[in-house]
């Protein structure tokens, strides 16, 4: 890391304060939303006040090993939360860091607004996922493909240690000592009961690909593709984190890509769960040394470790996909019922969220189910109904995992556009209270269950860097 201050803002306004999130953490609401916690978030740091610094990390963007660090964040300080314990406060977009490889260190108001959405509404899913305290407008100009508003993102995780910690401590200091204290610390951090336990980082490395299964599932049931799935886009806690060029799929295609570089459709939707399995080998290797004091014994510990994501994961995901159709007793023919399904709505273009959303509220009622789907439901319908309480039952697991409502590509941008043209945030702080409860519809705002129009055209995402 390096020590580093953030620049005072000239005039910093706080534009978004999440005060939900603020009386979690225990943190004095009256006192951060204000204009002097404006300023505090804005960069001017109060005699003895933190001490924050910028971190360094390697990576693996698009399969090609870098040299990283905290570009245009640093860490802010840590809070002992009443509820989560110790969590990283960040800023981001707070100016230059040793970092920033020529960059300006800056953030433009627009992503900043999109993270805090994305991030409201991936905890609102239940998804593990970096959350967003504030965001501030600095008063000053950042210069693009256009001139747009700068903003400060104040961020909350469990921490910032990512895959890439791994690798830049693997690759620039030789020898397992600082892989070994880095492996330490996040063990005491977040698996505190591994302390002094026979094989910890056996343990710890199993934990970290448990969690990552937990986060792939979910993005997979709500059909989100994150975009930029680089290694140090990977955080050991399994929490979502760095929400640039990320959205969430309409109709259902596995190759779908939003993000304007992902040319190749590394990180499309249906190969995500592939790429978090070469994201935990890159991480495996880095552990190599502390696995196992023979070589080849460690090396198949994590051969061994690394093919369990992938059935963990397998597994994992065909029990989402029962609790989405209200499949409660597993059969073996779910699997082929499953595919079926997939099938069907891929070849006819249908919403994914939405199509599940329909067979939800087929069940017990007279609503309607896709008609393109009408040689699939008959089987669907006498497998729900033959399991014990039938379509209760099936009902009760549906709603909880088939949300009403997503971020909606095209509401998020109507909302940005509102807060970064007009100064209107309302649209923001109407979309996200939404957001906040998914899975229960309301009357009145039906509209925000609608996706993008087909004649709209291909939806693409960008990072705002």
């Amino acid at each position: 890391y390096k020590a580093t201050r953030p620049d005072v803002m000239p005039t910093p306004r706080m534009l978004i304060f999440n005060e939900g999130l603020a009386v979690e953490l225990g943190l004095n609401v009256v006192a951060l939303n204000s204009s002097d916690g404006a300023k505090f978030f804005g960069g001017e740091i109060p005699e003895g006040g933190p001490q924050p610094l910028a971190q360094a990390y390697a990576g693996h963007q698009s399969a090609n090993f870098t040299m990283l660090g905290d570009g245009r964040a640093l860490l802010y300080g840590e809070h002992i939360s009443p509820a989560a314990g110790r969590v990283d406060i960040p800023l981001k977009g707070a100016g230059q860091t040793a970092f920033s490889r020529r960059g300006d260190g800056r953030a433009a108001l627009g992503p900043m607004l999109r993270e805090y959405i994305i991030s409201e509404a991936m905890h609102g899913l239940g998804i593990p996922t970096t959350r967003t305290l504030a965001v501030v407008g600095t008063g000053e100009d950042v210069y693009r493909q256009e001139i747009q508003q700068g903003a400060i993102l104040v961020r909350v995780a469990r921490s910032h240690l990512r895959v890439g910690t791994f690798e830049y401590a693997a690759a620039f200091h030789k020898g397992p000592d600082m892989v070994r204290e880095l492996a330490d610390y996040a063990i005491k951090r977040h698996h505190e009961d591994l302390v002094g336990t026979e094989n910890k980082y056996v343990e710890f490395a199993r934990r970290v690909i448990a969690a990552q299964v937990v986060l792939m599932t979910h993005w997979m049931r709500v059909g989100f593709v994150h975009g930029v799935m680089n290694t140090d886009n990977m955080a050991i806690t399994g929490e979502s984190i760095d929400f640039g060029p990320c959205a969430f799929m309409d109709r259902y295609d596995p190759s779908t890509v939003f993000s304007s570089i992902d040319r190749n459709g590394r990180y499309a939707f249906a190969r995500q769960p592939e790429i978090a399995q070469w994201n935990l080998a890159r991480f495996l290797e880095t552990l190599l040394p502390l696995l196992h004091g023979d070589q080849h014994e460690g090396l198949r510990i994590a051969n061994e470790l690394v093919t369990s994501f992938m059935t963990d994961y397998s597994r994992a995901w065909l029990g989402m996909m029962r609790s989405k159709l209200g499949l409660i007793e597993a059969m073996d023919a779910d699997e082929r019922l499953i595919n079926d399904l997939h099938s069907q709505m891929r070849t006819s273009g249908l919403d994914y969220n939405n199509t599940f959303l329909a067979l939800t509220r087929s069940l017990g009622s007279e609503a309607p189910f896709p008609e393109d789907l009408r040689t699939w439901v008959p089987a669907w319908r006498d497998r729900v109904r033959a399991q014990p309480d039938g379509e209760n039952a099936a009902l009760a697991v549906m709603r909880r995992s088939n949300p009403v409502y997503i971020p909606r590509n095209h509401f998020v941008e109507e909302a940005l556009t509102a807060a970064d043209t007009r100064g209107d945030f309302e649209t923001i702080l109407n979309l996200t209270e939404i957001l906040r409860d998914p899975y229960v519809g309301r009357s009145g705002m039906e509209r925000y269950e609608e996706p993008l129009p087909a004649e709209a055209g291909p939806y693409r995402t960008f990072c705002g860097t």
